[in-house]
């Protein structure tokens, strides 16, 4: 009998789920997306900190949504299956980094004009390859890491506290990583502070903006998929993989 025993969370790896595979889908869709609008930096409506005008670049306006989705894949499915998809976006963006850099330096088709531009918009700079992957697992991966625990502080209440606080802090840590390695000593100290700060006041307002709509995904995942998972035993060390 002993030997036919299956404990809970082996139960619970085995589960079936039917949307954490449109999740992964998603949140690395916005990541790849996300990556390439960040290409431009523009301007925050004409509003000024401090008397620099507000900048940030493009992939601020769609970046917080991966955080929504690391919030409601820790929230509902716990941060072992988290840990899994943040691996999954990093390798997909490194995927994504290692072909446009081959297409970048591959000769141009003869009549073929837009070399500069593909290498303007799309041209793979390893210093912000670089910048953007370490300020994404550290950033996504901290915002994993605290949500978990507080789920288990506030013992599954006030989920608006346990969103907003991880992204506080993980939205923090990636902006200045990403903004210093990718921008420091390129642009003037006063607009890299101005997008530093900008970044971080966008990404946390919007997910301060779509904590409503959170909280009705994450009612509605719970509900379908059976699944409240709690990181009890949990072990956070985000370079085990399984």
């Amino acid at each position: 009998m002993e030997k036919n025993k299956i404990n809970q969370s082996e139960i619970n790896e085995r589960k079936p789920f039917r949307f954490l595979d449109t999740i992964t889908a998603l949140f690395v869709a916005v990541l790849i997306i996300s990556n390439i609008a960040s290409t431009k930096i523009v301007e925050f409506f004409g509003l000024t900190f401090f008397g620099v005008r507000l900048a940030f670049d493009g992939g601020t306006l769609l970046f917080p949504l991966s955080y929504i989705f690391g919030d409601i894949l820790t929230e509902v499915y716990g941060y072992k299956r988290s840990r899994k998809v943040i691996w999954t976006g990093f390798f997909c963006l490194i995927l994504m980094s290692l072909i446009f850099y081959l297409v970048q330096i591959m000769p141009p088709a003869q009549g073929w004009e837009n070399q500069i531009a593909f290498e303007t918009i799309l041209g793979m700079m390893p210093r912000l390859v670089v910048a953007s992957l370490i300020a994404y697992l550290a950033g996504e991966f901290s915002n994993s890491f605290i949500l978990a625990k507080m789920k288990i502080l506030t013992k599954g209440k006030h989920l608006w506290q346990r969103t907003i606080g991880s992204t506080l802090v993980g939205e923090g840590i990636d902006s200045i990583i990403f903004c210093m390695i990718a921008f420091y000593g390129v642009l003037p100290n006063d607009l890299l502070i101005a997008v530093i700060v900008s970044n971080y006041v966008i990404k946390v307002g919007i997910e301060i903006l779509f904590t409503p709509l959170t909280y009705k995904i994450v009612g509605f995942l719970k509900k379908k998929e059976h699944e409240d998972y709690y990181d009890f035993k949990t072990n956070f060390n985000p370079f085990k993989m399984n």
